[in-house]
């Protein structure tokens, strides 16, 4: 191994060490048994303001850490610009959890995650803009539009069953095993071997779908091919930065893949709204209302709405951001996809399986995935390794565009 390389991979194993406790998302977030108690007196008209016990965390040995990973990395040499950028996100994740339950947290997620004001890719409108745009869309289509198979609720044991059997077919074994989670407050959540469902809950048939594309073909895909990286193991981990790719991609496959609906666009979208509120002043009642409003069931909207006050007082005026990134997200990755096919690099868009990057990182790494440095994906979705399909639909996506909507008749 060349002595740069070296260099950068002995940092890099130092970066793995030091991020280990710094778990963002499961710090961050409630307990389960906060939710009974509050929709008890949501449901008698006398909802009480959540109050979280955040526990008193000190990360001064992992950023002191980080910051001798960032001093002794190169930032002319891809890998130590990479890493430079990696343990910076790792330090703020780690300021935030320090000051968990107060509004120092909104600070910390906005440095990371951005605001519901922030631009979409190429100047274009802001993100709690085409939030509005999608929930305008949605409140205008009725549920008739759905087919008859679609309404009918499928429960989290069936959808363990249907899930795991997917997965089993797509790796030719058992490499990510279904569970069920009676204290789980999402419906679902996504490590590199574990896929975790809310014991309890009602899933639909675009779930299962969601839930296969989005967070196993790409969250745990991405983590499992991260993890066979010699060099760079710490393409397997959720670094803060990575977020709005991670997120944007798997939204993307959802799309893609024809596993997303206008509803769950809906979703995505009032959580933007939200923390805007949030932002705003509102407090968990109003946001909580807010969902409730919008046609969520009292459940799902205090799901929704403890995601924007994880780690923040829930009084108002202060929110945790990351939902924010899914939009803007979606938009950088599908405009990276439409790039790499004008400009003949579509492997770009493979080799961002090969791990947890950013959209910046896999043309960085470029070099490095052409001398063997870094591996290719070991596991790749279907629609990405059919280079001849995606390349049809980013094609035609590329030509729709160039037709305005503005000049056609009303009857055309």
């Amino acid at each position: 191994m060349q002595p740069d390389i070296a260099h950068h991979a002995a940092l890099d194993a130092r970066l793995v060490k030091a991020a280990r406790g710094v778990k963002l998302l499961s710090l961050a977030s409630w307990p389960a048994d906060v939710q009974a108690p509050f929709l008890d007196g949501a449901a008698r008209g006398q909802p009480q303001l959540p109050v979280i016990d955040y526990p008193r965390l000190d990360f001064g040995e992992a950023r002191r850490e980080f910051a001798a990973i960032a001093a002794a990395a190169d930032e002319t040499h891809p890998l130590g610009r990479y890493l430079r950028e990696s343990v910076h996100s790792w330090d703020i994740a780690a300021q935030l959890l320090e000051s968990l339950g107060t509004t120092a947290v909104t600070t910390h997620s906005i440095a990371l995650f951005g605001t519901p004001e922030a631009c979409l890719p190429g100047d274009g409108p802001t993100t709690r803009d085409a939030a509005g745009h999608f929930i305008a869309i949605a409140n205008e289509l009725d549920h008739e539009l759905l087919s008859p198979e679609e309404q009918v609720p499928v429960s989290a044991t069936a959808l363990q069953l249907q899930l795991q059997s997917d997965l089993d077919d797509f790796f030719d074994g058992r490499v990510i095993t279904v569970e069920l989670d009676p204290l789980l407050i999402a419906k679902a959540a996504a490590g590199a071997t574990r896929i975790r469902l809310r014991q309890g809950a009602a899933f639909s048939d675009y779930d299962r779908r969601q839930l296969l594309q989005h967070e196993a073909l790409v969250h745990s895909l991405t983590a499992l091919n991260g993890r066979e990286q010699a060099v760079l193991p710490s393409l397997s981990l959720a670094s803060p930065r990575v977020t709005a790719t991670q997120e944007g991609l798997a939204t993307f496959a959802e799309q893609i893949t024809g596993s997303i609906d206008i509803e769950r666009m809906k979703r995505i979208s009032l959580r933007i709204e939200a923390v805007a509120m949030a932002l705003a002043g509102a407090d968990f009642i109003e946001v909580f209302r807010y969902f409730t409003d919008a046609g969520q069931n009292p459940a799902e909207s205090f799901s929704s709405a403890q995601r924007v006050f994880r780690g923040v007082p829930t009084t108002g005026g202060a929110a945790f951001t990351k939902d924010t990134v899914y939009l803007r997200g979606l938009i950088g990755v599908h405009t990276f996809f439409r790039r790499s096919l004008q400009q003949d690099r579509l492997r770009l868009c493979r080799r961002l399986f090969a791990g947890k990057m950013t959209l910046e990182d896999v043309v960085l790494f470029e070099p490095l995935f052409d001398s063997g440095v870094l591996a290719p994906p070991r596991w790749l979705p279907s629609w990405v390794s059919r280079a001849n399909g995606l390349a049809g639909m980013l094609a035609f996506s590329l030509f729709a565009n160039r037709i305005r909507l503005d000049k056609l008749s009303a009857d055309a």
